[in-house]
């Protein structure tokens, strides 16, 4: 194997989305955070046990990151390491490619808000992803796919684009 070779396998590239959105940064800062259950596909996209009620973006650096089940019960997604309103916001997943939480993993989801004539540009990287080990490869493209984060930012744009 190459060098080359090996770097692409041991460090997959970042997966990014780019959507535009049409609402101030302050809103779209608003509908990704506080909003998140708004929008987040939790039918199909989640962890617990449970079945899925909500999920819960805590507005602070240290908050956490989390689904609530029907019967009351959270499951952890991750952490907030960055709170930034209304221009970022990074999130440590620490979901591993076996779709468990692990306390003791952190990849990174930074979010970026930048005003873009009368809507905003909302950045979305999911990077750090050699830290899933062998399985690291595999689980990108997972999450780069339509059912990862290509279709779960659509969902995020189309809420975010509402007008109240």
């Amino acid at each position: 194997m190459t060098t080359a070779a090996a770097s692409r396998k041991i460090r997959p590239a970042p997966v990014r989305k780019v959507v535009s959105v049409n609402a101030t940064p302050a809103r779209a800062f608003e509908v990704f955070t506080a909003g998140f259950a708004r929008w987040w596909p939790g039918a199909t996209h989640h962890i617990g046990q449970a079945s899925y009620k909500t999920a819960v973006m805590e507005p602070r650096v240290g908050g956490r990151w989390y689904e609530i089940g029907e019967d009351g019960s959270e499951c952890e997604w991750g952490d907030v390491l960055v709170w930034d309103p209304p221009d970022r916001l990074v999130l440590a997943w620490r979901i591993g490619a076996d779709w468990q939480y692990h306390a003791d993993l952190e990849t990174e989801v930074e979010v970026t808000f930048i005003a873009e004539g009368a809507g905003t540009r909302v950045t979305l990287e999911h990077r750090r992803l050699e830290r899933m080990g062998e399985a690291a490869e595999g689980l990108r493209a997972q999450i780069d796919s339509e059912g990862g984060w290509t279709g779960i930012m659509a969902l995020y744009a189309a809420e975010a684009s509402k007008q109240d």
